[in-house]
């Protein structure tokens, strides 16, 4: 079985990609253990000194769980079983690692329309940085 991960964030080309994975899914036709993940920012300055880190920790969850929720939805609409996670950090640091950790068998992202490939590269896209820096295969949805 396929262990995939999906990097999931609030950007405009996430819905597409998450329709034009679920129709890749479908013509697969094995069974896939998939995994969503939410990378939320690090909080930085001196927040520390006026919120607790539980606090924090709830905030980062709570933002998460917004982002995810649609595509959660989408996926249990079509039966698709998954786990969802979400982690605090640099993304792309954050996606390859938990990809290895997991031993993902493949990423899945989305690249992002707004930016031309140029700009995307010069930019540092995260998905830039993820090819650059996993060693897990990662697919890109257009």
């Amino acid at each position: 079985m396929l262990k995939l991960l999906l990097p999931i964030d609030d950007t405009d080309s996430t819905p597409t990609m998450i329709d034009s994975f679920l129709a890749w899914l479908d013509r697969l036709g094995s069974p896939a253990e998939i995994h969503l993940l939410n990378v939320q920012p690090l909080i930085h300055g001196d927040v520390g000194r006026f919120i607790s880190e539980n606090e924090i920790r709830d905030f980062h969850l709570e933002q998460g769980l917004k982002v995810l929720e649609p595509y959660k939805e989408k996926l249990l609409q079509k039966g698709v079983t998954h786990q969802f996670h979400v982690s605090v950090g640099d993304p792309a640091e954050v996606i390859v690692q938990f990809a290895r950790e997991q031993q993902c068998d493949q990423i899945v992202m989305g690249t992002r329309r707004a930016l031309g490939p140029l700009m995307a590269l010069l930019s540092g896209s995260v998905t830039t940085k993820v090819i650059e820096s996993s060693d897990v295969p990662v697919m890109l949805i257009k």
